[in-house]
């Protein structure tokens, strides 16, 4: 992390089909060895089983998924005095954002079906639901936040 002065935030351009850019970040992250091309059929993919299991917008019910994985707050570690300790606080929205990206791309991948895009639009649909991997990690980060909130005046 630099000193002299923050990072810059790089632009995204939106996606050619929906031109959104939450779906183009999405795409990144599901991107692996640079293969753009490649994790944008497995994501449109996971969207056309997504629209002909519920017969709705699919965009819709993706942004709805994202939406309930999104965590409020997490615990971040410091250490005071010799002791570590476990401090809620609250996820910057750009953070919020990539944390949610980040667990329903890893639960989809983590799950028992032959292909990535079944894969995807199953974690897509259960996220929507409120049920399924990524949003029982949210959950779990909850309850970790809860726990400890105790230690909330120690935020610095």
């Amino acid at each position: 992390m630099s000193r002299k002065h923050k990072a810059e935030q790089r632009e995204v351009l939106p996606d050619p089909r929906y031109q959104d850019i939450v779906v183009t970040k999405f795409v990144n992250a599901l991107m692996m060895g640079g293969k753009k091309s490649t994790a944008e059929k497995i994501f449109y993919g996971a969207l056309e089983i997504v629209e002909g299991k519920l017969q709705e917008e699919p965009l819709k019910i993706f942004k709805k998924a994202l939406s309930n994985v999104k965590p409020a707050v997490e615990v971040k570690s410091r250490r005071i005095g010799g002791a570590t300790y476990q401090i809620p606080v609250e996820v910057r929205p750009a953070r919020r954002q990539s944390l949610a990206i980040r667990w329903l791309r890893d639960y989809a991948r983590g799950r028992n079906r032959k292909t990535m895009m079944e894969k995807l639009a199953e974690e897509i649909m259960d996220a929507a639901e409120n049920r399924g991997g990524a949003v029982k990690k949210r959950e779990d980060v909850y309850k970790m936040a809860e726990a400890n909130k105790a230690f909330a005046h120690l935020k610095w």
